[in-house]
């Protein structure tokens, strides 16, 4: 895990998230500094940590192919798996810490009377798409168990462990975020720690692995109907998504929202 230590650019970096979110007018603190560059490269590497999955299982079907007979391809695929879901809980640590090690090095904190619930962090339109498009991919997972041909069979059960996994780290991280401490030590870094968390919450809610894992792992391979179903998942996923942000109130609107009733 690379270093968490600040940088020169990391302030010039947190000024423009200030501008870019209506705080134009307050200075970038190293304490904003820091938990908005851990975000950023924990958000980059968990861009390579997918990329580098599709590639992998690119070669893997390139290099074996998929037959019944051939363990190996799919022991591989379900080892890439487990490390990208590893690594991910591993990046969602590293946050919390550099967090906990801002807060603690803070030599007066502030806080507001309570801390924001799910349904202002989330908010019911992405909480019900979170929900429904993990289910809808599981239920797609369930459905390929019984397709006769034995590989898929396999895969899906490589599939459908995956994606529990994630529905679980997801329960996980909101729980974490409805009670991880504030850390703040004036007005603005106490709007900037609401704003961070609503849009962490709403980066729960895009489904990268789940629209991942079903095409990797079983497209091409399962029946036409299958195949047109993890599409359709995919494209309805993204048009509902874009929808549902283009309505919901920003996290700038959401913070002062929050701030507005202390």
């Amino acid at each position: 895990m690379s270093s968490d230590a600040l940088q020169p650019k990391d302030l010039a970096l947190a000024g423009a998230w200030l501008s870019g979110h209506g705080l134009a007018e307050a200075r970038p603190t190293p304490l904003l500094a820091v938990r908005l560059a851990v975000r950023r490269r924990a958000r980059l590497a968990n861009q390579v940590l997918l990329a580098a999955l599709f590639i992998g299982a690119a070669l893997i079907r390139v290099t074996f192919g998929f037959r019944p007979q051939h363990a190996l391809p799919l022991l591989l695929l379900a080892a890439m798996v487990a490390a990208l879901l590893l690594a991910q809980v591993l990046l969602d640590q590293w946050v919390r810490r550099v967090d906990r090690r801002a807060g603690a090095a803070l030599p007066r904190r502030t806080a507001h009377l309570a801390q924001p619930g799910w349904r202002t962090l989330l908010g019911t339109p992405h909480a019900a798409f979170m929900i429904a498009t993990s289910g809808g991919a599981i239920v797609l997972a369930a459905s390929a168990l019984t397709v006769q041909d034995a590989t898929v069979r396999h895969s899906a059960l490589v599939l459908l462990a995956g994606l529990l996994g994630v529905a679980a780290g997801i329960a996980l991280q909101l729980r974490d975020l409805l009670v991880r401490p504030i850390v703040a030590e004036d007005e603005t870094s106490l709007t900037a720690d609401v704003i961070m968390r609503v849009e962490d919450a709403r980066e729960l809610t895009v489904p990268s692995v789940p629209w991942t894992l079903p095409v990797l792992l079983l497209f091409g391979f399962a029946p036409v109907w299958w195949d047109a179903a993890a599409i359709a998942l995919v494209i309805a996923g993204v048009l509902v998504l874009a929808l549902i942000s283009k309505r919901t109130p920003s996290s700038v609107a959401v913070a002062r929202q929050v701030l507005s009733v202390r």
